[in-house]
Parts: C-alpha cells; structure tokens; sequence
C-alpha cells in the first residue's frame, strides 16, 4: 500500500507491505483522514511527547528519528478480518473507529506509533471491538470528524455546563471550534468565543457561536450577559441579602438551607471556560480574568512548563478541570449526533489533499487565516489543500 511516512520531520510517500490484521482486528481501506494539532505537534516535538507520554506510563509513543505513519481521524471500508473476530460487517461496509490496538495485550495509540501505523495511508488495521458501522449515510467526510468532535464532546460532558451558563471559548481553532459546535448541540443558550484570527472568527460565527470577540479590541468577559456575579464583592454581598432573608423566616434552620444548596450543587455558578489556546500564560490570565467560581476546562495542550497564581484562583475559588480524549460511549454518541443532525462539524473542513499533498498540508495550518482543518484523500493527486 502506498503510505505517508514521517521521520526526522520529513514526509515521504513509500509503498508499505499490505497491513495484516490480528487477533481481533479488522483492515480497512482509508476513505478519509483528518490532520489533528496532535499530528502537527507529533512531527516537529515527538521526543518531548514520548518522554511525557512514558511518564504517564505509555512507552510506546514515537521517537523523531522512527519512521511512523501518522493519521488518527480516519473513516473506511471494511477489507477482511483477522482471526477471532466476530465478521459483524460485510466487506465494503462504511466504519469509523477508535485510534487504539492492542497487539499481545498491550494497547498502542494509532498514527502516533511505529507499533500501530496511522490513517495517512491507503489502509489501516482497527479493533473490531472499538469499530462503529456509520449510520444514515454520512459521508466519509463528515464521518472523519468524529474522532476530533469527540474530543470535544468529552470536554463539554467534563465542563458540566448548564444550559443557562455562559460558556466562554479561548482560542478558535479546531478543537475550539469544535467544541462551539457541541456546547450548542448541547442546548447552551449563551457561547461566547474569542480569537485573534478573522478566519476563525468567521469561522467560529458558522460553528453557531452567540457572541464571537476580537481579544485585541475587547475582552471577552465584558460580552458576557451582565448577570450572576462578576467579583469577590459581589459573592460576599449574596451572602449577606441572603442570610439576611433567611433571618427573617421564624424558627426556620437556616443552616439546612446551604446543606441542600451543596448537596445538591444548587449554590452559585459562575460560567464555564474553555481554554483551547495551549501556549504558556494562558491559564494564568483566565485564572485572573474570570469571575469567580469559574470552572475552567484546560483542553489546549501546551506542552512547555507553565506558572499561575494559586491565590488567585483560590481567593475566587475557581475550579479547574484538565480533559483529554473521550471514551467509546461519547465516541458512538458523537457519531450519531453528527448522522442525525444534532451538530454539523462541516465549517471545520477547509481543504482536501492527496498523500502527496500532506506536506504543503501541515505548511498551510500553520497560517490560522487559512485553514481548520483540512482531510486526506489517499486516492487523490491534490497537493495543494
């Protein structure tokens, strides 16, 4: 088969032994394949990623000098299975999939290891178990997106938000962009993003965001709805009308009142923000931007060392989250969302390129006023996105 290889930061298009499937596997012929910020990261900092990757106990992470067919947002078609599958699906049957296999019990990330070649090629071996049939028709394009919305899918169930909250959204590229999708699939009435590209901006208005902010020009916090509370004062000030209404019921245990307010999670909230930047200094701003009792939800991956203020988010009691991946539930619900409508990921595709192509790819997203995302077509001789 014919694959895009990476090694040393350099794309070459080689022809590969067809695949094999194992033990519970199955191969697929790519349809399409997204390129993922992770992709990006992984073919200019793979050492840094595999050190952190072995710390958190995962040895099998890419090293710069291996060579590695990436790609992890894939949709096929069903080829053959390997030994011990259950054959659910005729081959030529339209699947998406986890980016996870298991060889002798132990689990390797897809396109993001030499143990477990990527999307960026005319085949790819899944797991049977982690495959998903795509439903009502959704084109392979559409259908390549799930892996990318699941991500944010994940950090909006993560982010707990309420459909009255104001979810804000730092940083509009893919994942930001994604994630404005979801939280309005969700039904969050108020989503409010901020960029310094005009692209994405434009961008995030057709993802369905309420209010979209040039951070250059205006802060995001002051277009939010002016309701709930927006300072330490105010929080202190709550406290008092509110002790203050209670005082005046007779005999009423008034201490119960705020027992059912925290069992019950029904005390004051303030919004939920996304941070989908990645770069050091960012949290720390939100942290002394953001209104108190804030959750933040770290989905951007930086991946230099970074400092913030502690006091600042304690003294706001301000909760902060960090979310990576999702899980197989959300993967499957993800899918189906996009097949039936709920949420419509097709603003995020910008561009398209054969395997030769995936070098003047990754050229072209990094200019945010170009492109989101842009998917392989393994069959296609386009070279420019």
């Amino acid at each position: 088969m014919r694959a895009a290889v990476v090694t040393n930061t350099k794309f070459q298009v080689e022809e590969l032994p067809t695949p094999r499937p194992g033990r519970g596997q199955v191969l697929l012929n790519v349809v399409r394949c997204g390129i993922c910020g992770s992709d990006l990261h992984a073919r200019t900092h793979a050492d840094e990623m595999a050190d952190l990757a072995s710390a958190t106990g995962y040895d099998g992470f890419m090293r710069s000098e291996q060579s590695v067919v990436l790609g992890h947002e894939f949709s096929g078609e069903v080829v053959e299975y390997g030994p011990d599958c259950r054959k659910r699906w005729k081959p030529g049957t339209k699947v998406v999939a986890l980016p996870i296999i298991r060889h002798d019990g132990q689990p390797h990330l897809t396109g993001l290891t030499t143990a477990a070649p990527g999307g960026y090629a005319e085949q790819v071996v899944v797991q049977e178990s982690m495959t998903m049939p795509v439903p009502n028709g959704l084109s392979a394009e559409l259908a390549a997106l799930t892996e990318p919305m699941a991500v944010a899918w994940h950090a909006v169930r993560k982010g707990r938000v309420g459909k009255g909250q104001t979810a804000f959204v730092i940083g509009c590229g893919p994942i930001g962009l994604a994630l404005i999708s979801m939280l309005k699939a969700a039904g969050v009435r108020t989503v409010i993003a901020s960029d310094f590209s005009p692209r994405r901006r434009e961008l995030a208005t057709a993802c369905g965001a309420d209010v979209v902010v040039d951070p250059a020009a205006e802060s995001p916090w002051e277009a939010a709805p002016k309701k709930g509370i927006g300072s330490v004062t105010d929080l202190l000030g709550l406290g008092f009308d509110t002790m203050q209404r209670l005082r005046r019921v007779p005999n009423l245990p008034w201490w119960y009142v705020f027992r059912l307010a925290h069992t019950f999670d029904a005390g004051p909230a303030g919004p939920v923000i996304f941070e989908c930047v990645g770069v050091p200094g960012i949290i720390d701003q939100i942290l002394t931007a953001a209104p108190p009792l804030s959750r933040v939800v770290v989905v951007g991956v930086c991946m230099e060392a970074d400092r913030f203020h502690p006091a600042m988010a304690i003294n706001k009691e301000i909760e902060l989250r960090f979310v990576l991946g999702y899980d197989p539930g959300e993967f499957r619900d993800t899918l189906h969302m996009i097949a039936d409508g709920k949420v419509d990921p097709a603003p995020l595709i910008t561009g398209t390129v054969g395997l030769e192509g995936i070098d003047n790819a990754f050229t072209a997203l990094g200019n945010p006023e170009r492109h989101a995302k842009i998917l392989i077509d393994p069959t296609s001789s386009a070279v420019t996105p």
